[in-house]
């Protein structure tokens, strides 16, 4: 008898394995309480709810990649059925804050979040009147200015607070000319800090302004 089981032994060792593989194939491929699952990455926008009104949040990381555990027959889920969330009702003044990603996805298991959260910073937002300057460039031995003016002479400021307190100056720049003229533009002004650096971030309202000058030769040289 046992010779009988020793003969051809790896042969039948063999085809016993492949017989029991194609039964569990069978088996569970057609059981649909055991359907593959596999992980699924989505990079979806985080969005900003519960700010206040006249403040704004600023921070660098704008998607979090999200992993789910879906199903490998199942449709694929979309971006726009999952929300990644920083809920900032719970942070009423400015300042530099640490926030949790709050992940909204119906009926659908979270395997993993990156990143689980998100330094920002909160700050009001705020506008101030300030009068229009002009800054003058080049030789004054042979030019000086004999009249100028600034319309509308008033600009609105709107930004957040923190750059708001940088600046010193709305201004416009002129370049004065090699020779007696008279201008009359539309020139962008600038909001500066006291070292001539402009705030881009700082909106500046009209974003053009007339400027009219009159420009004659000097009489300090004595040229005629």
């Amino acid at each position: 008898m046992l010779s009988i089981v020793r003969r051809n032994f790896r042969l039948k060792a063999f085809a016993f394995a492949l017989a029991v593989a194609a039964w569990a194939y069978f088996h569970f491929s057609a059981n649909p309480n055991l359907t593959a699952r596999f992980d699924q990455q989505l990079s979806v926008p985080i969005v900003v709810t519960g700010l206040r009104p006249g403040y704004v949040a600023r921070f660098t990381d704008k998607f979090a990649v999200v992993t789910i555990d879906a199903t490998r027959n199942a449709t694929p889920v979309k971006p726009d059925q999952v929300e990644a969330v920083l809920n900032l009702a719970a942070n009423p003044d400015p300042g530099v804050f640490n926030v949790p990603i709050q992940v909204i996805a119906p009926n659908l298991q979270i395997r993993s979040l990156a990143p689980a959260s998100v330094t920002l910073s909160l700050d009001r937002l705020e506008e101030r009147t300030i009068p229009v300057a002009i800054a003058y460039s080049g030789d004054f031995k042979n030019i000086v200015v004999d009249s100028a003016s600034v319309d509308p002479a008033l600009v609105t400021l709107r930004g957040i607070a923190t750059d708001l307190s940088r600046i010193e100056s709305v201004r416009v720049e002129i370049t004065l000319p090699m020779k007696a003229a008279t201008i009359d533009a539309m020139i962008r002004p600038l909001a500066v800090t006291g070292r001539g650096d402009e705030i881009a971030a700082v909106q500046v309202s009209p974003n053009l302004v007339r400027v009219r000058a009159r420009f004659v030769r000097s009489t300090a040289t004595g040229a005629k």
